[in-house]
């Protein structure tokens, strides 16, 4: 009481100077004095429950960051920060964080970048009632996204029933077919198609995909669904009408993949073989690489060989299926002798020279399927659309191919031994390709949308852990720290938190003591605050 009875005799007699210098400080005095009495009454208990609930939180913070880091790609605070207070601040958001699916026209994205980050049909897509179905019927998980199926169900309204105004009645029924959401109700609107109309193949298309729960049961619709489309057409030749071929071409692609699954495989080689024969300029839906995986089946090198020289050309698409087919051909021609201490002491030869490149070059194109195809990480069912150079179509090319590895002897052994190489040759992988055009930024977020929930989709280049994890890490280390140490050494915790609050305060007056030296006025004034707060700071010292 004594102190602050003089403290505002101070501030009387300098009221008329200065007054918001001066009373900010003697708030800030009258402040420090009161917290320091505060803290005085204060016992290591408190401090034990301050610290230990300080570091319970921040390991919850922690926990739920590093969970939709891990799910999402990015921290959660850092996205709220930008999403919410930099508009409030007045900054302005990156144009660069829009992301890669927007428009071509817009001036920030490259046009290279959108046509990487295309989505396409999986060529080797399952079916969903004998195969998809059946997953989740023994897990309980779902295999297929919604955007996978949402973009299945476009692909057959555009594929299947062409112009809007030229729809028959029960075309109009299946257009509203592949827009459902619920399966029953897909199958229902097939039968009233068939209703409507008994020689409706797609409507026999659509029963066999997803209600067939056999790939015999499957085979047969298909083939129920190409004597339909023979009779819509009227000719033996598919060129009736562009959806009545586009269906055909699918039905008979679908009854060679049957083919394929049943173990009829020179069966499936030769439909596949006429199909691509006959519709040649229908390239883009890429039956070659069902046509690659039937002949390596069958171990026909030379006809793979013979289809790699064809479709792995530079100026046609490449996908994973053309690279790694190319590197599996050459490793298997030098993997049963290799060895990788004999290599580092002789060198490599010229053949052993061309497989490790064309190792390097598949996995610059796709750098996700070496861990599939190692065993590195787990396999799950492929999607039925797939971003080329993306986890989605390494998990895709991993799933049917991997037996084909395993088949040629030694080759996953060249692989693991020299994969991680590639990387040496493309430090900068976002900036500056090798081979190929730089590795486009969007496949995370594209896989994201094409994976299922519990897939842990592959990134690469691989992210460094955002600072906001780091941070809450370290302050619950620090509290928990904290909270061991007072748990078990209370008086010594408490002696150390008098010292630091005496060492603050004295801080503090000191600072004020400096600044009043601008102010010549309240020299006597802080020099009294200044021998106060020195005792008081001694007296709580040697009451400690």
């Amino acid at each position: 009481m004594q102190d602050m009875s003089l403290i505002i005799i101070f501030v009387h007699l300098f009221k008329r100077v200065d007054n918001t210098f001066l009373t900010f400080f003697v708030l800030l005095y009258c402040c420090t004095s009161t917290a320091s009495v505060f803290l005085n009454t204060l016992t290591p208990k408190f401090y034990v429950a301050l610290t230990g609930t300080s570091s319970l939180i921040s390991g919850l913070i922690l926990i739920f960051e590093w969970w939709y880091f891990r799910k999402y790609g990015t921290s959660f605070i850092e996205q709220v920060s930008v999403s919410h207070l930099r508009p409030l601040l007045g900054g302005v958001e990156n144009s660069s964080s829009v992301g890669l699916f927007s428009s071509v026209n817009g001036d920030t994205e490259p046009r290279t970048n959108v046509a990487e980050c295309k989505v396409w049909r999986n060529p080797l897509n399952l079916f969903r009632g004998a195969e998809y179905s059946r997953y989740t019927w023994v897990t309980g998980k779902e295999p297929l996204t919604y955007y996978d199926m949402n973009l299945s169900a476009q692909d057959h309204q555009t594929f299947f029933l062409g112009d809007t105004q030229q729809l028959r009645p029960e075309d109009s029924v299946m257009q509203k077919a592949w827009r459902e959401r619920n399966p029953q109700a897909r199958i229902r609107a097939a039968y009233q198609a068939i209703e409507l109309n008994r020689e409706c193949a797609a409507a026999y298309v659509l029963l066999a995909e997803e209600e067939a729960t056999t790939i015999t049961e499957a085979e047969r619709l298909f083939k129920q669904a190409l004597k339909s489309g023979r009779k819509l057409s009227h000719c033996h030749t598919y060129i009736a009408t562009g959806k009545d071929t586009n269906l055909v071409v699918y039905i008979k692609r679908r009854l060679a993949m049957c083919a394929r699954k049943l173990g009829r495989i020179k069966e499936a080689v030769k439909m596949m073989r006429d199909l691509m024969k006959e519709f040649p300029l229908l390239g883009m839906l890429n039956i070659h690489e069902n046509l690659l995986e039937a002949l390596l089946e069958l171990q026909a090198y030379a006809d793979v060989q013979a289809v790699l020289a064809k479709y792995d050309d530079i100026s046609l698409p490449k996908s994973a299926t053309i690279c790694y087919t190319s590197a599996l051909l050459k490793a298997r021609a030098v993997s049963d002798k290799f060895s990788p201490e004999a290599a580092s002491r002789r060198g490599l030869s010229t053949a052993e020279m061309n497989a490790v490149e064309a190792i390097h070059r598949a996995v610059e194109f796709n750098p996700h399927v070496p861990k599939y195809l190692l065993e590195m990480k787990s396999l799950i069912l492929p999607p039925e659309h797939i971003l080329k150079r993306g986890d989605s179509e390494a998990v895709a090319y991993a799933f049917f191919h991997l037996q084909h590895w395993k088949r040629a002897e030694g080759a996953l052994n060249l692989l693991h031994c020299t994969w991680e190489g590639t990387f040496r040759i493309i430090p900068y992988p976002l900036e500056k390709g090798h081979l190929f055009y730089p590795y486009p930024g969007c496949t995370e977020t594209a896989d994201r949308e094409l994976l299922p929930s519990f897939h842990e989709v592959s990134v690469y280049p691989k992210k460094e852990l955002p600072f906001f994890i780091l941070f809450t890490a370290g302050l619950c280390s620090f509290c928990a720290m904290l909270a061991m140490l007072t748990h078990q050494f209370p008086e010594l915790m408490g002696v150390f938190v008098k010292a630091v609050r005496t060492a603050a305060s004295l801080m503090l007056v000191l600072s004020a003591h400096a600044l009043s030296f601008c102010h010549t006025r309240y020299v006597f004034f802080f020099f009294f605050l200044l021998t106060r707060s020195v005792r008081g700071c001694l007296n709580c010292a040697a009451g400690g």
